[in-house]
């Protein structure tokens, strides 16, 4: 069999393995392992699969995935995701919608914590859906605003999505981190708006909550100022280059174990509940790309990639003809499989194939990362639906995917603003580096 053969036989293999219910990681260590061995031999298999796995975890900026995770489960436990949500309660809460807007722009902002959008969903969701239904919202849109606000955990940075996006295409984080800021704000601004337009349409759906006084507002203010010097010193810091992005995350660590000791929660029991999280999440997201790393030479021996660009060449689709077939692709692979591993399973396929139509990298990192993002909160297979689930047990999952359906229209928007315009993605970082 030719190695195009092998390449189609091994993607079969996977994906009936992910089927199966395999791990992820496992599903790509022995695909990868197979496929190599079927097409150079067991010794050169046996070198990858041990070289990679070192090269693997000794890659230094990797350390940021533990760092920033770590940063993200001392700040939820410190309590900075219910301050930032209260924060936006008191002030804005009282309009129309304005809890379900204070869910997004508190899973914003901790999302520029945890750089997980699993965490930022399940963390408002305690917090936010309780105080929703307090004041009658409509389950739809209470429980829609708070998955669809966790996907921004992995566009805002620091994104963990952006990190392994990095280390699989040898690009700069720094760069990416920069690249989701403009992008990250224009979504979320895309989700208030879609709140207001729901509203606006139902509006029994969110009834006005009560009115504070302008102490209380102020006082809730500067409760969240917490989150606000954290996200200021890593974010602040990678932007003026005082701190690489993996310097960055370890002083917001630091600073976030600063505020859980302030404010008194530095127990043993909570320590190693953190600590236990952290060590589970990277464990992880390390297996993920020591897989990734195996399955990706298959894939260059297998020849798929120029095979594959060969033939959309073919179709003279052009370059955006082209990205738009790769896209459509990504979001319905994004119904079944998990978003990460989409990333991971795709990437030395497609990342070749787009670069060489000549798009730039950083834009196509966060066009990627939205395209994933949109994956979470669609049918059947929506991580975040099912997260939010199992924080409203209540809820049936079918009013859950109805309730995302405007946000998720407002990421079709969001997309196509950035493929329209780049500079809304790499205004940033070229300033920045450049």
């Amino acid at each position: 069999m030719s190695p195009e053969i092998y390449g189609v036989l091994g993607f079969a293999a996977l994906f009936l393995l992910l089927a199966l219910g395999t791990p992820v990681a496992i599903s790509l260590l022995v695909v990868g392992f197979a496929g190599t061995v079927l097409l150079s031999g067991f010794t050169a298999a046996a070198f990858t699969l041990s070289g990679q796995v070192f090269a693997t975890v000794t890659v230094y900026e990797l350390t940021i995935i533990p760092l920033f995770i770590l940063m993200g489960n001392l700040a939820s436990s410190a309590g900075l995701s219910r301050d930032l949500f209260e924060a936006a309660h008191k002030v804005i809460g009282h309009m129309k919608g304005g809890l379900a807007a204070a869910t997004i722009m508190g899973c914003a902002g901790f999302a520029a914590l945890s750089g997980s959008s699993i965490a930022s969903a399940v963390t408002m969701g305690k917090v936010a859906y309780p105080e929703m239904r307090r004041f009658n919202y409509g389950a739809r849109l209470a429980t829609g605003s708070i998955a669809a606000g966790g996907t921004l955990g992995i566009l805002i940075p620091p994104s963990t999505g952006f990190v392994i996006y990095a280390i699989l295409t040898e690009q700069s984080i720094g760069r990416l981190f920069m690249a989701g800021v403009l992008p990250g704000l224009l979504l979320t601004s895309m989700f208030l708006m879609a709140i207001a337009l729901v509203t606006f349409l139902r509006p029994d759906e969110a009834p006005r909550g009560p009115e504070f006084g302008i102490r209380e507002k102020l006082a809730s203010l500067l409760r969240a100022t917490g989150i606000g010097v954290i996200i200021l010193i890593t974010i602040g810091g990678i932007y003026t280059g005082f701190f690489t992005p993996v310097e960055a995350a370890g002083v917001g660590a630091f600073f976030a174990l600063v505020m859980l000791i302030v404010r008194r929660k530095c127990t043993l029991p909570e320590l190693y509940q953190i600590s236990a999280e952290t060590l589970k999440t990277t464990g992880m997201a390390f297996f993920i790309l020591i897989g990734a790393n195996v399955f990706a030479p298959f894939v260059a021996l297998s020849h798929l990639p120029a095979t594959i660009a060969d033939s959309m060449t073919g179709l003279a689709l052009g370059p955006y003809g082209t990205l738009f077939l790769i896209l459509l692709g990504y979001v319905i692979l994004g119904m079944f499989i998990e978003g990460l591993s989409l990333l991971v399973i795709t990437l030395p396929i497609v990342f070749p194939l787009i670069v060489g139509l000549g798009f730039d990298p950083i834009w196509l990192g966060v066009v990627m990362v939205i395209v994933l993002e949109m994956g979470l909160i669609s049918p059947p297979v929506g991580v975040n639906v099912f997260i939010v689930k199992s924080v409203v047990p209540d809820v049936p999952i079918e009013t859950i995917f109805a309730g995302i359906m405007p946000f998720w229209l407002a990421m079709i928007a969001t997309l196509a603003l950035i493929v329209a315009f780049p500079d809304i993605a790499l205004l940033i970082p070229n300033a920045m580096f450049n």
